[in-house]
């Protein structure tokens, strides 16, 4: 058994060893090069100026529906969010699962 594998290896580092026929890159000759390096100057398209449109005005309405913050006013320059975090339980029909909940108010800073 070790002499088939060890067989195996050795012909599998011959195969991995012998040079490939075609596997060399090629070159281009230097003319060719060059000629593909500069684009031709005769057939250069126009070059076409963009109009610049004006911006378009988009209306905002405010929302009926709540978001989901409160105060709707605006708290002042100075206001804090002051977040209090904890964990409670839901009921699942996978299983009782505990999920974190934030509740958040704004105070003055």
């Amino acid at each position: 058994m070790r002499i088939r594998t060890a067989a195996i290896w050795v012909g599998f580092a011959a195969i991995m060893s012998l040079p490939g026929g075609s596997a060399g890159a090629q070159t281009v000759p230097s003319a060719i090069r060059l000629a593909q390096a500069q684009p031709p100057a005769d057939d250069a398209p126009p070059v076409q100026r963009r109009v610049r449109r004006p911006l378009r005005r988009l209306p905002i309405y405010p929302r009926l529906e709540p978001d989901g913050v409160y105060p709707r006013y605006d708290p002042g320059p100075n206001a804090v969010r002051d977040c209090t975090a904890t964990y409670v339980q839901e009921y699942r029909p996978s299983g009782t699962v505990i999920v974190p909940r934030m509740s958040c108010y704004w105070r003055r800073g």
